[in-house]
Formats: structure tokens, sequence, C-alpha cells
């Protein structure tokens, strides 16, 4: 308030000062000032305040449904894909119930700080890199106004079938987000135990914490020009072992899939929930309410 009306005032001074300034000048000055007064205020207030919450309080708070894609194709057969058409019909009775989708930033203050979440939130994940989520689904989404997290697997980039660099960067551009789902899926129980041929160099490679979370991290970094903070499991298998890992790697919150939270890492055990091409979009609609809504 003190800011809003010490630009009000400057903006009054100014006015009667000078000669060759008009009132229709100084009130356009004025609303401009004020406007980015109240912008800069409504970001100071977004910013997370007070101390984190314990494990306990984070599992108490009631679970943001997540959804899991992988394939989106027309000749959809299998538990990770669903036809084109059973896609659309999902977004659009997600979004005709009220459903607004949210990112990890928000879930991460929400989990950890209370921050408020839109009415009825829900987040939309990807998986893979396959090239049907930019061709397919970000066009379904943006007739919503939906943003979607997009686990990217560093190996396909480029690949028949799979996202290439500009893709994954007009993502992140256009609002979505970018993480990180391991170099060649692979899961988290095994990084330090199978060393690979890679398949350019010809040579074997460690496959260690650091290729997988840090080397292909800075891959994606590179492509988006932002930094990556969240990460999901291959597999959706997590691993006790493996959350200090991605902690003393910054990543803030894990995804894995549909098994119970970790009452002492919940951050690091984050649930979704994959969708099969056997739902209908009422049928989807209906699962996600009751799995996410569930105690454990």
């Amino acid at each position: 308030m003190k800011n809003i009306l010490f630009i009000a005032g400057a903006a009054f001074l100014f006015s009667c000062t000078n000669s060759n300034s008009t009132k229709t000048d100084a009130a356009n000055s004025e609303s401009k000032q004020t406007a980015s007064a109240k912008n800069s205020a409504k970001t100071e207030d977004t910013k997370p305040t007070g101390p984190a919450a314990d494990a306990a309080t984070i599992m108490a708070r009631p679970q943001v449904p997540i959804l899991c894609y992988h394939h989106i194709r027309p000749d959809a057969k299998s538990e990770y894909a669903v036809t084109v058409d059973g896609f659309k019909a999902q977004m659009k009775i997600l979004h005709d119930s009220g459903y607004h989708t949210v990112l990890p930033d928000q879930l991460y203050d929400y989990l950890v700080y209370g921050k408020q979440l839109p009415s009825k939130p829900f987040m939309l994940t990807y998986d893979d890199t396959d090239e049907e989520q930019f061709s397919v689904a970000k066009p379904e989404m943006d007739k919503y106004g939906f943003k979607g997290v997009y686990f990217i697997m560093t190996i396909s980039i480029g690949r028949p079938r799979y996202m290439n660099k500009e893709q994954i960067k007009q993502l992140a551009d256009e609002g979505h987000v970018v993480a990180s789902h391991t170099w060649r899926h692979d899961r988290v129980d095994r990084y330090l135990t199978t060393p690979h041929l890679d398949r350019d160099s010809k040579k074997m490679i460690a496959n260690d914490w650091d290729l997988q979370l840090v080397d292909k991290r800075k891959q994606l970094e590179d492509i988006t020009g932002k930094p990556i903070h969240y990460f999901a499991y291959p597999f959706g298998i997590w691993s006790k072992a493996g959350i200090p890992e991605l902690k003393s790697r910054g990543f803030k919150l894990a995804f894995q899939l549909s098994t119970k939270r970790d009452p002492e890492e919940p951050l690091y055990t984050v649930r979704r929930m994959i969708v099969p091409f056997q739902w209908s979009p009422e049928g989807m609609l209906r699962v996600m309410k009751s799995a996410f809504s569930r105690s454990e």
C-alpha cells in the first residue's frame, strides 16, 4: 500500500510541476506504475513463507490427482497407451468438469508450504519422450489452457518416433515443464551395477548416479535454458537407497506410479496413475477421483 501511495504522489507532483505534461499523460503514468507495484506485490505474495512442513504434514494433505501417459496412438492396445480419440475425450471431460492443471512448482509449494492451488487441481505427465506427446497431446492441451510435465529419456531425443530438441525447447518455452526421466530408462535400483555399451562411441560406460541424474539433466537444461528439479522413476519403481542420491543432486520431487508413498519421504514418492486404453472418459474420471482420495 505504501508503494502505491508513493507512486500516486509522485505522479501527482510530476503533473503539477511540469507544464508540458497533460493530465492524460500523468494518469497513464500513474496507472502503469501502480499496476507494476501491484504485480510486484503479487510476486512477493506467491513466494513460500514459513517453515517447511514435516513428512507427516505432507502426508496428511489431500493428494493431487496425477495422470501419466506414454503412447497416444490410433491403434493403442496396451496399458501404456491410449487412443488419440480417447485422449481427446479425456481432456475434454477434465475441462468440462472444471479441472485445472498444476505444475510441479505449484505442487511442491502446496505440499511443503501449504500454498493454495486452483479449484479441482490435477497434473498431466508424459513419460519417455514419444513424439505424439508433442504432436497430439500438446494441441489438445492448448485447446483448454492445460499445461503438462514431460519426463524426458534423453537417449531417445531425435530418434524416429521421439521428440527432437526443437520440440522439447518449444514445450519449455510455452510453459510446460521439461523434467528428468534418466538417460536410457534404467531402474534406479540398478544404476551402480550395470555398465553398458554406448551406441555412439561403442565404448562401455559406467552407469552411475552422476550419469543418470547430473550429466543427462544438464543436457536437458542446455536444450531448454531452464533448471530441472523434478524426476520420474523409470517403470515407476522407486528405491529407498535412491532417494538420498536424488536429494544430494538437487531434485525437489520424484514421481513414481501407483504404489503407496513412503511416509518418511513423501516428496520423493509422489503417486501417479497410468491411464490405459480400455477406460472411457467417464471411467477415467471416476477412477482418478477415487484413487487419489483414499488415505494411505
